[in-house]
C-alpha cells in the first residue's frame, strides 16, 4: 500500500526533530521562570533566549516579544486589547472579509461592546485595496487589522501600504501573519505593523504557543490577567518548553525560508498545471493575486467539498476544504464568499497545502489521484 500523502500543512506541520531536541531538556527540567533561586533563574534564561531568538527574526527588540498560547489569543489580545486600551480615542476598527475567524469573532465581541466595525470587501482576486482601508478610516477609527497572508486561497495583502495609510491618520495596524511565518519575511519594520502574531505549529513547532508583536509604546490591555507575566499582557506561568521550541522552529525556518519558498512555490505551480491539463474544467482561485508559496485552491464544479475531502482521503490524500457544513447543509466559505465565487464552484473547493517535507512524486501522484476522482464523478454523472 502506498504512503499517505499530506497536503494540509497549512492546518498544522509536524514537528521537527530539531524542535523536540530543544524541547525535551525544558521538559525534564520544569522550572518556574519567575522563581528567585538558581532552579528559576536558569528557566529565565531559557525564556530569555528564546525572546531575543524570535525578535532577532522579527527585527524588533525583546521587550515587544509576548508570548501567547498561539495565533487566535494573539489576534484577539492584539484586536480586543487594543481596541479598549483606545476606547476614548473612538471605537472604530477595520477588517476585511477575509479574515481568520479569531479576528473575525474578536471583531464581533467589540461589537456586541458598541465598536462599529466596518468589514472591508476583497476583489475577485482576493486583495484588500489601500485605498479602501483609506477610505474607511473615520476620525474615531482606532485600528486596522488586515492579515499578511490568507489561510484558504493563499493572497498575499499590501500590509506595508496599509500600515502606511494607516499611521497618516494615528491609527494602529495588526496583522495576522500566522499562515505567512515560514514563507514570508516578517521584519516587522518594514511591514510597518503595530501588532503582528504568529503561531509555533504553523513553522514546524509545537502547538500551543505563539507570539505577538507589540510596538512599543503600542497600548494593549491584557485579556488574561493574573502574575503579571509577558510585560503584564499575558499571565500565565509560560510554556517554557513550547517557546523553547517555537523559537527553534522559527529560526530553523527563517534560515531556509528562501529555498524552501522557491521549492514550495514551484510544486505548488507544478501541482495546479497537472490538474488544470487532467481537468480543465477546475479553477485557481485568487490565481492572479501574490500568493503563498504553499497553497493552492482549487474549485471543482458541482462537486461539494466534503465528497471530494472524502474520496481523496479514501485514496491516501490528505486535503482539506474552503467550505464547512454548516446545520447539515454545504455552504461556501466566507472567504470563497468574499471573493465573489459563483455556483457551481463556490461549495466545491479544495486547499491543498504543501510543507518542507512534500516532494514531487507526492505532488504528480495527488494531482493524478484527483484527477481520477473528478472522472468517477463525470463517469456517474452525478456530484463526487
Amino acid at each position: 500500500m502506498s504512503a499517505r500523502i499530506y497536503l494540509d500543512w497549512a492546518a498544522t506541520t509536524t514537528v521537527r526533530p530539531e524542535v523536540i531536541d530543544a524541547m525535551v531538556p525544558v521538559l525534564a527540567g520544569g522550572y518556574n521562570p519567575s522563581s528567585v533561586h538558581a532552579d528559576g533563574r536558569a528557566a529565565r534564561r531559557v525564556l530569555d533566549d528564546a525572546r531575543a531568538a524570535v525578535a532577532g527574526v522579527l527585527n524588533c527588540t525583546a521587550r515587544e516579544i509576548v508570548f501567547t498560547g498561539g495565533g487566535s489569543e494573539g489576534d484577539v489580545l492584539a484586536i480586543v486589547g487594543a481596541a479598549r486600551a483606545r476606547a476614548r480615542a473612538g471605537r472604530h476598527i477595520i477588517t476585511s472579509a477575509i479574515e481568520h475567524h479569531a479576528v473575525l469573532h474578536a471583531a464581533d465581541v467589540l461589537e456586541a461592546d458598541g465598536w462599529s466595525v466596518t468589514r472591508l470587501p476583497v476583489t475577485a482576486e482576493g486583495i484588500v485595496a489601500p485605498a479602501a482601508v483609506a477610505a474607511a478610516i473615520r476620525p474615531d477609527t482606532t485600528l486596522v487589522s488586515i492579515m499578511l497572508g490568507n489561510n484558504e486561497v493563499g493572497t498575499v495583502q499590501p500590509i506595508a501600504a496599509i500600515a502606511a495609510v494607516a499611521h497618516e491618520r494615528g491609527v494602529l495596524v495588526h496583522t495576522d501573519a500566522v499562515q505567512a511565518a515560514g514563507y514570508l519575511e516578517l521584519d516587522v519594520a518594514k511591514l510597518g505593523v503595530d501588532l503582528l502574531a504568529i503561531s509555533a505549529h504553523k513553522f514546524g513547532g509545537p502547538k500551543g504557543v505563539g507570539v505577538l508583536f507589540v510596538r512599543r509604546g503600542t497600548p494593549v490591555v491584557a485579556q488574561i490577567v493574573g502574575g503579571g507575566q509577558e510585560h503584564g499582557l499575558r499571565s500565565g506561568t509560560e510554556n517554557l518548553a513550547g517557546i523553547a521550541g517555537l523559537a527553534r522552529a522559527l529560526t530553523l525556518a527563517e534560515a531556509e525560508r528562501p529555498a524552501t519558498s522557491r521549492r514550495v512555490s514551484a510544486l505548488r505551480d507544478r501541482l495546479e498545471s497537472a490538474v488544470l491539463a487532467a481537468c480543465p474544467e477546475i479553477r485557481v482561485l485568487a490565481a492572479g493575486a501574490p500568493r503563498l508559496p504553499h497553497i493552492a485552491a482549487l474549485a471543482v464544479p458541482d462537486a461539494p467539498s466534503d465528497g471530494l475531502i472524502i474520496a481523496l482521503d479514501l485514496e491516501g490524500v490528505s486535503a482539506s476544504a474552503g467550505s464547512a457544513c454548516a446545520a447539515g447543509s454545504l455552504e461556501p466559505s466566507h472567504v470563497v464568499a468574499a471573493l465573489g465565487v459563483s455556483a457551481p464552484y463556490a461549495t466545491g473547493m479544495l486547499r491543498f497545502s504543501l510543507g518542507r517535507a512534500t516532494t514531487e512524486a507526492e505532488i504528480d501522484r495527488a494531482a493524478s489521484i484527483l484527477g481520477a476522482v473528478v472522472e468517477r464523478g463525470r463517469s456517474a454523472n452525478q456530484p463526487v
